[in-house]
């Protein structure tokens, strides 16, 4: 037998390959992105936000690492066991938060329910992870490599167990688990950069964004605190400020421009101005909210109240400025891709 060709390692991709796609191809990506942001922002459920906490972030993660995985993988888990998570706890609750079922005997059937989306919760996890790995063009999850994970654990659950699992959340979610990440709305806006003119190092930035895009999931209540009190001015926020700021914690486009004003700000400050002018084009996110991101996410990064000298000049928010985290009211209709 002949020798063997070395393969990579499966699902380690080399990224994307930028500037290779047609300009309507971009533009109607970029709307299409944009519609279904809006939408989910306008049907979000209060509880929102609930199952990405950084412990369920970092064990999908390390889960993903393990299994090699694409970031894009690893985002989608996160995004599935969301959204599976609070459709699960709404058909097992009524209105008023409650556990369904038994007039008296109310406080038993909550704590039965509580029980078991606690005992389930790992296999669920590990479903998400399967089912986010199947839409990924590198790797599949197998059932035997997720059964012998779960087995070292310490649990004793069988194939058909493993895959009522999977089908239980495809089934709860309707099949609707394609769904987008913040990862595609940031290649897409780096693409839409680069057709505009910004001479950006593509690669390098997009591999920084990555990284702080999981410096973001990872430090999401921080970050979002920060910027919280920014938009109120304010250091103690309501309990109605803190509900009415929960689309902006959901906002895939925010956290994307953010991200990528994040990474020009580290990688090459001389173009920040440029970029960020452009993603407000593009975007129709203000420039002032796009700075407040930024500062937010530099701020945890040096873990300091007294961040460089430059992001305080340049990128912390005038104390006046309190309409941060609007978006322009008419933003351009593919007039950046003309």
């Amino acid at each position: 037998m002949g020798s063997q060709v070395p393969l990579e390692p499966r699902g380690r991709d080399s990224g994307p390959v930028f500037s290779g796609v047609a300009p309507e191809i971009i533009e109607d990506t970029l709307i299409h992105l944009a519609t279904e942001n809006e939408q989910y922002l306008s049907e979000l459920p209060g509880q929102a936000g609930c199952f990405k906490e950084t412990r369920i972030v970092e064990f999908i993660f390390l889960l993903s690492e393990k299994w090699h995985l694409n970031h894009s993988t690893r985002y989608q888990a996160v995004e599935l066991l969301e959204r599976f998570m609070i459709k699960q706890v709404e058909q097992m609750c009524d209105d008023r938060g409650n556990a369904k079922g038994h007039g008296q005997g109310q406080k038993s059937s909550w704590s039965s329910v509580r029980d078991q989306i606690v005992n389930t919760f790992v296999l669920r996890l590990v479903s998400c992870v399967q089912l986010a790995s199947k839409l990924s063009l590198h790797y599949s999850v197998s059932l035997d490599t997720a059964l012998k994970f779960l087995q070292s654990l310490k649990y004793s659950y069988t194939k058909q167990e493993l895959l009522e699992s999977e089908l239980a959340v495809l089934n709860t979610l309707h099949y609707q688990i394609n769904v987008s990440t913040p990862l595609a709305y940031v290649e897409l806006l780096l693409e839409v950069l680069g057709y505009n003119g910004c001479l950006l190092p593509a690669k390098p930035l997009h591999q920084l964004c990555v990284q702080l895009l999981d410096f973001c999931y990872l430090t999401r209540e921080t970050i979002y605190d920060t910027l919280l009190k920014i938009a109120i001015d304010n250091s103690t926020p309501s309990e109605l400020q803190i509900a009415k700021f929960l689309t902006v914690k959901e906002d895939f486009m925010l956290l994307a421009v953010g991200v990528i004003s994040t990474g020009v700000f580290i990688l090459s400050l001389r173009h920040w101005d440029q970029v960020v002018e452009h993603l407000n084009c593009i975007t129709g996110i203000t420039s002032q909210s796009i700075l407040e991101f930024s500062y937010a996410v530099v701020k945890r990064i040096v873990g300091s109240t007294t961040p460089d000298h430059v992001l305080i000049r340049k990128a912390r928010p005038a104390r006046h400025h309190t309409h941060a985290l609007k978006r322009d009211p008419t933003p351009p209709q593919g007039s950046e891709m003309s």
